[in-house]
């Protein structure tokens, strides 16, 4: 099963075809439309087996399988100290795995933005996760770890790693966490500002091949993030 992760940077209905030479059968996309609220027929025809979650009908976070995947959505808590976690969509896959879909968003208070976001949607329910995928823009990395701060990028994913989740790209690429030399988002689509934030988690009882990360020449003119993708094997 291949699957992609990308951050669209909106108007997705015009994009979707962009993620066609990667013959996915699931994709995972943030800061896409609500297709049911699309007045784009293309768009809503194609988002035939989906799930979406979001505040605004423009701008959400997306499962998209191909028909025939099985997606079950789950019913995951998502708020922490009366803050709703409203970008995080956990689904079952074909009865078989967990993929648990992120877009670490700006939270109500600063307390709860981007890896604080994920960390307390994780320290709810990472229990409930078994066989699993978890990616998409987690919005952190390492460089941002605040010292005595009560969460981090690198503590999460020491967290991951006790329940068996790895980062893909860091086991592909041999490389640490806060050292990696392929970006996954250009602020302002500017090549000198250059950031690894997006992210594949898999649990280590899979095994995995063709990871890809794209080029940002092939994506700056439609986003300021780059797909990841990733061909997972049976368990």
């Amino acid at each position: 099963m291949t699957i992609v992760t990308w951050n669209c940077n909106g108007a997705f209905r015009r994009k979707f075809k962009a993620l066609n030479h990667y013959k996915y059968d699931v994709c995972v996309i943030q800061e896409c439309e609500d297709p049911s609220r699309s007045n784009c027929m293309e768009y809503t025809e194609w988002a035939s087996n989906y799930y979406w979650v979001g505040n605004s009908k423009h701008k959400g976070l997306g499962i998209f399988a191909k028909d025939g995947i099985d997606l079950e959505k789950l019913d995951w808590p998502s708020q922490v100290e009366g803050n709703p976690l409203n970008y995080f969509l956990p689904c079952l896959v074909n009865q078989t795995f967990h993929l648990v879909a992120v877009w670490a968003h700006r939270g109500h208070t600063s307390k709860y933005n981007y890896i604080g976001q994920a960390w307390s949607y994780f320290d709810l329910n990472l229990g409930k996760i078994d066989k699993a995928v978890v990616l998409g823009d987690f919005n952190s990395n390492t460089i941002w770890d605040r010292k005595n701060y009560w969460c981090s990028h690198s503590g999460l994913v020491e967290r991951f790693k006790k329940v068996g989740l790895i980062s893909i790209y860091h086991d592909a690429c041999s490389e640490r966490q806060g050292k990696e030399s392929q970006p996954t988002f250009f602020l302002q689509k500017n090549i000198e500002k250059p950031y690894h934030i997006d992210y594949i988690f898999l649990s280590d009882s899979f095994g995995y091949s063709n990871f890809d990360i794209g080029e940002f020449g092939h994506y700056r003119a439609i986003s300021d993030h780059v797909p990841l993708k990733i061909t997972i094997g049976k368990l």
